[in-house]
Order: structure tokens, then C-alpha cells, then sequence
């Protein structure tokens, strides 16, 4: 199963990639997780935030073509229900259109009837990458704001 998600920004794909890969822009807008990496081919990452317990997620970066596209495999591990859901694959695809992006995430690798908490996510993660790009400011839902965030 896969679940896919595409939003247009008005930025560049130099921007929008530095906003994915910048641990501390991300914290931003991913409800205050850190992505931490050289974000070279075969490289680790491991996702953390501020008064986690430990990590929220790791995995290896499979492809890294900035600033158009990176596969990465993870492992969730905010909870034991998506810890035992086990590796899925998160493909970032940014491709220019005018003076904005689309961006399409793509959740795959899940399986049949997996925890939505594993997925469900991506929708404010992603409303938030673009508030912050487009305006400077952070989404104020309460997702956005777990883990310190605004």
C-alpha cells in the first residue's frame, strides 16, 4: 500500500529541498523533529525532537538527487504500534512549475491495513512546509506544536 500526497509551493526547489533537509527548519513544521544526516546515497538519518524519550525515527537515505528527489527507508519509532509496523519507504519528488513547486510525497513500502499513525501525518507536515515557506510563519495546530514547535 502507498499513500500519496502533492501540494504546490511558491518557492524554488533549492529552497523547498533546504527546507527538507535542514534539521532546523524542519523542526519547523514536523512537529518539532529534527532530521539529522549528510544526506548523501546510503547515508543514516535518525529523526529526534527536544523531551523525546529517544528517537522518532531512522533510516537510510537510498537516493539523493538535490533538489529534486530523495528516497529514503525509515523506521518509525515515535511508538511501539508504527515501531512494529517496520520499514516503509518515503520518496520526496519536487519538480518546478513557473514560480512554485509541486511537491509529491509518496508513503510507500506500507503495509495492507497499516496504522494510520504511521501515515496520517504527511497532510499537516506538509500544510506546514508551506506555510513556512510562503510566509515565514508556523502552522498553529496542535500536531505542529507537539514537540515545542511556535
Amino acid at each position: 500500500m502507498e499513500k500519496v500526497f502533492e501540494i504546490y509551493v511558491r518557492t524554488t526547489p533549492e529552497r523547498l529541498w533546504e527546507a527538507i533537509t535542514d534539521p532546523e527548519i524542519r523542526s519547523t513544521y514536523n512537529f518539532g523533529a529534527r532530521v539529522l544526516s549528510d544526506w548523501t546515497p546510503g547515508s543514516g538519518f535518525e529523526m529526534s525532537a527536544p523531551g523525546a524519550p529517544g528517537p522518532l525515527g531512522e533510516g537510510q537515505n537510498l537516493e539523493v538527487d538535490p533538489p529534486r528527489r530523495l528516497v529514503q527507508s525509515m523506521v518509525a519509532l515515535w511508538s511501539d504500534e508504527v515501531r512494529d509496523e517496520g520499514p516503509t519507504r518515503i520518496t520526496w519528488e519536487i519538480e518546478p512549475v513557473r514560480d512554485s513547486c509541486r511537491l509529491t510525497v509518496t508513503h510507500g513500502e506500507l503495509r495492507d491495513g497499516a496504522d494510520p499513525e504511521l501515515y496520517g501525518g504527511w497532510p499537516m507536515i506538509l500544510s506546514g512546509l508551506k506555510t513556512w515557506l510562503e510566509t515565514g510563519e508556523l502552522l498553529t495546530t496542535p500536531g505542529s506544536l507537539l514537540h515545542g514547535g511556535g
